[in-house]
């Protein structure tokens, strides 16, 4: 008896095994990962993209890209009431415009604050299992400390970003209302709302640097 429940207990560990190899990194852990990556090509590279920007935004992409989820910011982004009336095509279309205004949004806050570190805040007390925010600090040349702050949520074994908070600026928020303020200033056309989403940010991020 003792020998089969033996052989039970080994047989469900060996099971367990590609279990426990697969199992998804905390959210603390894909941020300090992805912050490592980012800050060792930013440092690489930094003086090629303070002439280059556009060079930065696609390595960002690269780097940050496949831990963002994009689909759900863009939805939140658009609201309920505009993405439910959107077409696979628009919804599409909106993403890849999103993404890129995104990573040139986060891009000059970087360069702006000639960041020379950006430091993970560990992780306190019981985590959610599926959406947990992720602080971290980055301090410039001059030693200023800017607050930053990464919306996790958990998708699929791993986790994305859901949100960015920056010195103060609630990213999603800010996009969320810029979109409203276009489909208003737009008559309701998605469309043009989405060829020009680009310009939108862009005259956001520069209000943004005015205040």
């Amino acid at each position: 008896m003792m020998i089969k429940t033996l052989r039970n207990s080994l047989v469900a560990m060996l099971a367990a095994l590609p279990l426990l190899a697969m199992a998804a990194p905390a959210a603390h852990e894909v941020v300090q990962k992805t912050t490592d990556t980012l800050l060792a090509d930013l440092k690489a590279n930094k003086d090629e993209y303070r002439k280059n920007p556009d060079a930065f935004y696609k390595s960002l992409n690269e780097i940050l890209g496949p831990v963002v989820d994009v689909d759900g910011v863009a939805r939140s982004v658009m609201t309920v009431r505009y993405s439910r009336e959107a077409t696979p095509e628009q919804m599409t279309r909106f993403q890849e415009n999103f993404k890129r205004s995104l990573m040139q949004f986060y891009g000059n806050a970087l360069l702006e604050y000639n960041n020379q570190d950006i430091r993970v805040i560990p992780a306190s007390g019981k985590q959610d299992p599926q959406r947990t925010s992720v602080n971290m600090e980055i301090r410039d040349g001059k030693g200023t400390v800017y607050p930053l702050s990464y919306t996790m949520v958990a998708m699929d074994g791993t986790w994305k970003l859901r949100n960015v908070v920056i010195n103060g600026i609630n990213v999603g928020k800010l996009f969320r209302d810029q979109f409203a303020q276009s489909m208003q200033n737009n008559r309701n056309d998605l469309d043009k709302v989405i060829d020009s989403w680009a310009d939108t940010v862009a005259r956001a991020r520069q209000a943004r640097g005015a205040q």
